[in-house]
C-alpha cells in the first residue's frame, strides 16, 4: 500500500493549477507524495498537445489555454468536478493502459452508485451514458509520473461544449448527473471520486483530507 493525500482546492483557475501540477510533479522526484486535487474551474477550454484549432467552433469570450495533456479540446466550468491524480506510475507498478481503464472504472463504478448505467467506449476515453457523454479523460506521463485527470459533469451550463466538437468528435452530445435527477456538491462528489481512485489502485489514505475550499487557489505543499 503507498499513501496519498487528498486535496480539495475549491474554484480555482484552470492555467495557475495547470502550471502548479506540472511543477509539483518535476520537482517530485522519486520519493515525492502521491496526491489527488479536486478542484472545479471557471470557464475555460483546453487544448491536448495533439489538438487541431478547427475542433474550436465559436469560443467567444471563453479563454482557450494549451495544456500537454493527450486528446483534443474539451471545456471546463462550474457545475462540474474535475480530480487531478498525482501519481508515481513508475512506483506503483501502473501502466498507461491500465491508469485509464481504472480511472473509466472509477467513474462507472460512481455513475452506478447513482443509478446510472455508464460504460467506456473502445477509442475514445472518458464514460458514456447511452450515446452521450458525461465525463472525460486527458493525462500527461512525465518522469514516471501522471498528471492532469477527469472531469464529470455535475450541474452545469453545456451550451460552451456545442461551441466545440468536443474531444474532437463533431456532434457528440453531452450530458450530466443533474439530467438524471442526481443533485451533489461538487467539492463532496470529487472527494468521493477521490477516494474511489485510492480504493481502485490499492493504495492506502494519508493526510491531509481538507475539507471543501472556496476562493482563490493555494497549492498544496511541494514534495
Amino acid at each position: 500500500m503507498t499513501g496519498v493525500s487528498i486535496h480539495c482546492l475549491g474554484r480555482a483557475d484552470y492555467a495557475e493549477t495547470f502550471a502548479a501540477m506540472r511543477a509539483y510533479n518535476d520537482a517530485r522526484g522519486r520519493d515525492g507524495q502521491d496526491q489527488i486535487w479536486v478542484v472545479e474551474h471557471p470557464p475555460v477550454y483546453t487544448q491536448g498537445l495533439a489538438g487541431k484549432p478547427e475542433h474550436v467552433l465559436a469560443a467567444g469570450d471563453i479563454p482557450i489555454v494549451q495544456t500537454d495533456r493527450g486528446g483534443q479540446v474539451t471545456y471546463h466550468g462550474p457545475g462540474q468536478t474535475v480530480v487531478y491524480p498525482l501519481l508515481d506510475l513508475k512506483r506503483l507498478k501502473i501502466g498507461p493502459k491500465a491508469l485509464v481503464h481504472g480511472l473509466e472504472q472509477v467513474l462507472i463504478d460512481e455513475l452506478d452508485a447513482h443509478g446510472i448505467a455508464a460504460a467506456r467506449r473502445d477509442g475514445a476515453p472518458g464514460v458514456y451514458v447511452a450515446e452521450n457523454k458525461i465525463a472525460s479523460l486527458g493525462l500527461r506521463i512525465r518522469h514516471g509520473c501522471c498528471y492532469h485527470g477527469l472531469s464529470l459533469n455535475v450541474d452545469m451550463d453545456l451550451e460552451p461544449f456545442a461551441r466545440i466538437n468536443p474531444c474532437g468528435y463533431a456532434g457528440l452530445q453531452m450530458t450530466q448527473l443533474a439530467d438524471f435527477g442526481a443533485a451533489e456538491d461538487v467539492f463532496v462528489l470529487g472527494q468521493r471520486l477521490a477516494k474511489r481512485i485510492v480504493k481502485q489502485f490499492e493504495l492506502s489514505l494519508c493526510e491531509p483530507q481538507t475539507a471543501r475550499i472556496a476562493g482563490t487557489f493555494s497549492p498544496p505543499a511541494g514534495p
